[in-house]
C-alpha cells in the first residue's frame, strides 16, 4: 500500500478504521459542491467503498488517499486523483481539509506537493488537472503555487442555493515529459 511521507503529514492508503471519517466528509454538504456529490452517502456504501479501496490505480481509475499529521495516522483530509486516464497519462487531482484550523498549517499544500510528485515521477503522467469554483480563493492560490495554468472557464457549471456559478479547469504539465 501507498504512503507518502512529508515533513509534516503523511498520504496513506485508506482503512476501514476511516469509516466516519470518509462519512463525515462525504455528507457534509458545504463540500457538495467540490466534490460533484448530490446526495448523501450511507455508511454502508462508504464501507464497501473502503472494502474495494486495495484496487490500484488501474483498476479503480482513482486513488484516494487520507492526509494525516505525522505524529497521527488520524485522517485530517482527503487527496484523490480521480479520472485516471492511463492511456494519455492523465488524472484530475482534488484535495479537501476537514477543518478550518488544519486548513491554515500548510497541510494542504505539502499533500499536494507529495501526490504532484507521485503523480509525475511514479505514475509517470503527462498532466494532471483540477476543477476549482472560481470563488474558492484559497484552492485557487494554492493551486497556482505549484504552477497550475487556468485553460478554461465552464460557465454556470455548479448550481448552489438556486444560482448557477462558474468553474475553471486548471492543468500542471509533466516539466519532464
Amino acid at each position: 500500500m501507498i504512503t507518502l511521507k512529508g515533513n509534516n503529514i503523511n498520504l496513506r492508503a485508506l482503512e476501514p478504521e476511516d469509516l466516519e471519517f470518509v462519512y463525515a466528509i462525504e455528507n457534509d454538504e458545504d463540500i457538495w459542491e467540490v466534490s460533484n456529490t448530490q446526495t448523501p452517502y450511507s455508511k454502508f456504501l462508504i464501507r464497501q467503498y473502503l472494502e474495494n479501496a486495495h484496487q490500484d490505480i488501474y483498476e479503480a481509475k482513482q486513488l484516494r488517499l487520507a492526509i494525516c499529521k505525522n505524529d497521527s495516522q488520524k485522517a485530517i483530509g482527503l487527496i484523490d486523483l480521480f479520472d485516471f486516464d492511463p492511456r494519455n497519462n492523465r488524472a484530475g487531482i482534488g484535495i479537501v481539509i476537514q477543518n478550518e484550523i488544519d486548513r491554515t498549517q500548510g497541510f494542504g499544500k505539502e499533500a499536494l506537493a507529495l501526490l504532484i510528485d507521485f503523480s509525475f515521477t511514479q505514475l509517470q503522467l503527462h498532466q494532471l488537472f483540477a476543477n476549482i469554483g472560481v470563488d474558492n480563493v484559497s484552492s485557487l492560490n494554492l493551486f497556482a503555487t505549484f504552477g497550475f495554468q487556468k485553460i478554461g472557464v465552464k460557465k454556470d457549471w455548479i448550481h448552489i442555493n438556486n444560482s448557477y456559478q462558474d468553474e475553471a479547469i486548471f492543468q500542471l504539465l509533466n516539466p519532464n515529459h
